[in-house]
C-alpha cells in the first residue's frame, strides 16, 4: 500500500502547455545586475546634487562601460568630472577620499574641497594624519618640537560635524588642533562646547518625549520579546550600559532586571495561562504529547482537535527515568487538565516510554489511544542499522581508519589540505567520532559526508609524489591506499550514506509536517518502497535492511494507524462507479481485524454492534463525491512550493456535520483523525537547558524557568513557529557570500 492509492480530484481538461521561457545566459544576468547598480548610483548622485547626499557626488559621475562586441554592459565605473580619471564603483566614499581629499586629482583645489573640521577624524589634516606623516620621517624630539597651533578656546569643535554632518562649502577651513589625548579627546571636547553653548543660550530640549501609555506599551513589547526568546536574551543584559543608552535615546526609562524577573514575568505568565486554559476548556477532547524523555527537560503539550497546540508544563529529570515514573507524570498531567472528566483525554503520544507506560495507561482507560513518536522511531531505525548491519560496521571502521590516517599523518594531512583547496577553495579535517564505539547516527553521518565530499582530494593524495614514501613504508598506509583504490569501498560508503540520509530526510519531513496518525501506514509504505529502490541500486543490503524495517514497523505499529487510515476521508479512493470509498484493499487481513477491534473498544458495549454496522455502511457507500473532493483539495505552499491539503480540518469537520448519521462511528472518527503521531514541537535552547540543569534544585529558579518556558512555547505555538533561534542563527552566519551585490547596494544608498 503506497501513497499512490490516495485519490485525487477529477482530472481537469487538458490544456495546451505554454512554450518554455527563453533561457537567460550568464552574460544577460550580469548585464542586468550592472544596469541595476548603475541606476542606483545615478539615483544617489541626483539626490546628492540637490543637497541630499555626500559632497563628492558633485565631482564623481557613474559611467556604464559596454562590451564592444556584444554591446552588453561589462562594468560600472566612476569618472572624475575634474580630470576625467576613471575608478571602480565598488566604494565611492573611499574613491573620494583617495582621489579628492588626498590631492591626487590635479584639478581639485581648496575652492571646491569640502569643509573639513579641525577635529574631524576623517579629515586629511587631522592630528592622526599629521602624526602619521611625522612617523614616516625623523622622530620628533625635544630639539625639534612639532609646530604649535593657536586655537581659540571652546570654538574649535562643531558638534554637528563631529556627528557626521556637513558644513556649507563657503565655510573657511578651521585651524589645526593638537590635543594631548589624541583623537579620543574629540568627543569630550565636543561635549564641553555643547555644555557651554547651553549655558550661554539655554533652549528647550528637543529630546523625544513619550506619553505614559506609549512608554508602557513599549516596555510591554520589550518584555514580550525577552520572555518569548526564552533564555536567548539575558535578563542581566537589560542593564548593559549600551542598552541603557539606547533606552535613554528613544525616550524610555531605565528598566530593572529584577522588575522583569518578578512583576513583569508574573503578569505575562498570567496572561498566557489564561489564554491557554480558555482554549483547553473550549475543546471537547484533547491529546497529551510528551517530548524530551531522552534529555533533561520533558515538555508536556496539549494537542487540540482544531490543529492547535498549547504548552502545559515542563518536568526536570536527571539521568535514567523508570517507566513507572513516566506513567505517573502522564497520569498526573491528564488529571490536572481533565479533572473529573478523564474521558476528554483521548490519547497520549510519547517519545520514549511507548511499551510499558503507554500500554499500561491504555489498558486502564479503554477510550485512550497511546502512540509512540514516529520521529524517534525513525531515528531508532538508523541506530538499528548501525548496531546490527555488517555493512554499517565495516564502513564505520574503514572510514574511521581512513580519517585517522589522513588527520594524524603530517605529510598526508598537508597534501589533503592542498587538494581540498584546489577542489573546494577551503580545507577541513575529517570529522572523526571521539572513539570508535561512538559511531552512532550523527557522528557517523558527518564522517561519511566528509569522506564523500573529499573523495577526489583523497584519490589525489594517494598518487601524490610527496606522499609516496609514507605510503610505501608503512603497512597501515599501504592498506589504506589499497582500500581507497577499491571501487567497492566507495560503493559501500555511498550506500550507507544514502540509506542514512533517506531515513533522516523522512524524519525531518514528519517533524516539519507534524505527522498525524492516519499518515503512519502511508509513511512506512513509502519507506519500504524507497529501501527497495536503494537495495536494487547498490546491491549491498542482502535483505537485512528490509527485515530491520519490518521489525521496527511491528514494534511501533498501533491499530489506530489502520483505523484512522480507513476513517479519514482524505484517503478515500474513487472506484469505477464514481464513489469515493475507504481503502480497505490497502490493508492486510490482520489490519482489517485491528480496525474492528479498535472501534469496538473505543465505544461503549451497547454501541459496539451499531458502530460495526455503520462501518459496513461506510465501506460500501463512502462519502459524497463533492465533499470527498473538497476534503482532498490541495494548494501550493508559498514557502516550500510543495502541494499540501488546503484545509486539514475538513477531514474531521465532515464527520461532525455532513456525516452526522454515523453517530457511533463518527465519535471514533473525530477522535482518531486529529491525533498526532509525533511529539515534535517546542525546543528549548541550550542556554536555558544549561541554566535549568545548574539551578534545578532552586524552587524559585525553577518556578521562573517554568513560566518563561510556558510564555515562550505558547507564543511559538500561536505563531506556528517551531524553529530554534540557535539553528536560525547558525544558518544566518553560515550564509555564503552571494549577497555581496546586495550589500554594495546598501552601502551605496547610504553613502
Amino acid at each position: 500500500m503506497s501513497t499512490t492509492n490516495t485519490p485525487t480530484a477529477a482530472q481537469p481538461q487538458q490544456q495546451q502547455t505554454p512554450p518554455p521561457p527563453p533561457e537567460i545566459t550568464t552574460e544577460e544576468l550580469t548585464a542586468k545586475a550592472l544596469n541595476k547598480r548603475y541606476e542606483g548610483l545615478t539615483t544617489v548622485r541626483n539626490k546628492a546634487v540637490k543637497g541630499k547626499g555626500a559632497w563628492y557626488w558633485t565631482h564623481l559621475e557613474p559611467t556604464l562601460v559596454r562590451n564592444t562586441d556584444t554591446g552588453l554592459p561589462k562594468a560600472v565605473k566612476l569618472r572624475c568630472s575634474l580630470c576625467d580619471a576613471v575608478f571602480s564603483a565598488s566604494n565611492p566614499s573611499r574613491t573620494a577620499s583617495e582621489h579628492l581629499k588626498r590631492g591626487t586629482c590635479p584639478n581639485f583645489t581648496s575652492s571646491v574641497a569640502p569643509p573639513v573640521s579641525a577635529v574631524s577624524p576623517s579629515s586629511s589634516s587631522s592630528p592622526s594624519h599629521h602624526r602619521k606623516r611625522q612617523s614616516s620621517g625623523a622622530v620628533p624630539s625635544r630639539l625639534n618640537p612639532p609646530p604649535s597651533y593657536h586655537v581659540t578656546p571652546i570654538t574649535v569643535v562643531d558638534p554637528s560635524r563631529f556627528c557626521g554632518g556637513e558644513l556649507p562649502y563657503s565655510a573657511p577651513p578651521p585651524p589645526r588642533l593638537m590635543l594631548s589625548g589624541g583623537k579620543d579627546d574629540l568627543g569630550p571636547l565636543a561635549m564641553l562646547e555643547d555644555s557651554v553653548k547651553k549655558l550661554k543660550s539655554p533652549k528647550p530640549s528637543h529630546a523625544l518625549t513619550l506619553t505614559r501609555s506609549e512608554i508602557e506599551s513599549a516596555l510591554d513589547s520589550l518584555s514580550d520579546w525577552v520572555f518569548e526568546s526564552c533564555g536567548s536574551v539575558s535578563l542581566s543584559g537589560l542593564e548593559h550600559p549600551k542598552f541603557r543608552s539606547f533606552l535613554t535615546q528613544v525616550g524610555l526609562p531605565i528598566v530593572s532586571k529584577r522588575d522583569f524577573a518578578t512583576t513583569r514575568l508574573e503578569l505575562k505568565y498570567e496572561e498566557a495561562r489564561a489564554v491557554s486554559e480558555s482554549r483547553i476548556l473550549d475543546a471537547m477532547f484533547l491529546q497529551i504529547a510528551s517530548d524530551g524523555w531522552r534529555e533533561s527537560l520533558v515538555s508536556l503539550v496539549v494537542n487540540l482537535p482544531n490543529g492547535t497546540s498549547v504548552y502545559r508544563r515542563a518536568v526536570l529529570v536527571n539521568g535514567a527515568v523508570p517507566a513507572n515514573y513516566a506513567e505517573e507524570v502522564l497520569l498526573e498531567t491528564v488529571k490536572g487538565i481533565c479533572g473529573n472528566s478523564p474521558q476528554r483525554c483521548v490519547g497520549i503520544v510519547s517519545d520514549k516510554f511507548n511499551n510499558k507506560a503507554l500500554k499500561s495507561l491504555e489498558s486502564q482507560h479503554q477510550w485512550m489511544v497511546n502512540l509512540s513518536c514516529q520521529h524517534q522511531e525513525l531515528k531508532s531505525l538508523i541506530k538499528d542499522f548501525i548496531k546490527e548491519l555488517p555493512l554499517f560496521k565495516s564502513v564505520s571502521q574503514n572510514c574511521t581508519r581512513l580519517g585517522n590516517f589522513i588527520n594524524n599523518t603530517a605529510e598526508i594531512r598537508n597534501a589533503h589540505r592542498k587538494y581540498q583547496m584546489q577542489e573546494h577553495g577551503e580545507s577541513i579535517m575529517l570529522r572523526l567520532p571521539l572513539h570508535c564505539k561512538a559511531c552512532v547516527f550523527e557522528p557517523l553521518f558527518n564522517l561519511l559526508e566528509d569522506v564523500l565530499s573529499s573523495a577526489r582530494a583523497i584519490h589525489s593524495v594517494m598518487h601524490d609524489d610527496a606522499c609516496k614514501a609514507v605510503l610505501m613504508e608503512d603497512h597501515t598506509a599501504r592498506e589504506v591506499r589499497e582500500m581507497v583504490g577499491d571501487q567497492g569501498f566507495w560503493n559501500e560508503v555511498e550506500a550507507v550514506h544514502a540509506l542514512t540520509k533517506l531515513v533522516k530526510e523522512m524524519a525531518r519531513r514528519i517533524e516539519e509536517e507534524k505527522l498525524l496518525v492516519g499518515q503512519c501506514l502511508p509513511l512506512w509504505d513509502e519507506l519500504r518502497a524507497k529501501v527497495k529502490d536503494w537495495d536494487s541500486k547498490f546491491n549491498v543490503g542482502e535483505g537485512h535492511v528490509e527485515k530491520l524495517v519490518e521489525r521496527r514497523f511491528k514494534k511501533s505499529y498501533h491499530p489506530a494507524w489502520a483505523a484512522a487510515f480507513i476513517l479519514d476521508p482524505l484517503y478515500l479512493i474513487r472506484d469505477s462507479s464514481g464513489k469515493y470509498l475507504p481503502p480497505f484493499k490497502c490493508l492486510s487481513p490482520e489490519q482489517e481485524k485491528d480496525v474492528d477491534k479498535l472501534i469496538t473498544r473505543l465505544v461503549s458495549r451497547d454501541e459496539a454492534h451499531i458502530a460495526l454496522m455503520e462501518l459496513m455502511k461506510w465501506s460500501t457507500e463512502g462519502l459524497d463525491p463533492m465533499y470527498a473532493r473538497a476534503v482532498q483539495m490541495k494548494e501550493r505552499d508559498p514557502v516550500t512550493g510543495k502541494m499540501r491539503i488546503a484545509n486539514p480540518q475538513s477531514s474531521r469537520l465532515v464527520w461532525e456535520t455532513y456525516l452526522s448519521e454515523f453517530r457511533s462511528l463518527g465519535k471514533v472518527a473525530v477522535r482518531l483523525i486529529f491525533l498526532h503521531a509525533t511529539t515534535c514541537g517546542f525546543k528549548c535552547n541550550s542556554s536555558l537547558l544549561k541554566w535549568v540543569s545548574s539551578h534545578g534544585r532552586s524552587h524559585a529558579a525553577m518556578d521562573r524557568a517554568q513560566k518563561m518556558i510556558f510564555i515562550s512555547a505558547n507564543s511559538k505555538f500561536e505563531r506556528r513557529d517551531f524553529s530554534n533561534e540557535e539553528d536560525r542563527d547558525a544558518e544566518l552566519l553560515a550564509m555564503a557570500n552571494g549577497d555581496e551585490n546586495l550589500l554594495n547596494d546598501v552601502l551605496v544608498d547610504t553613502s
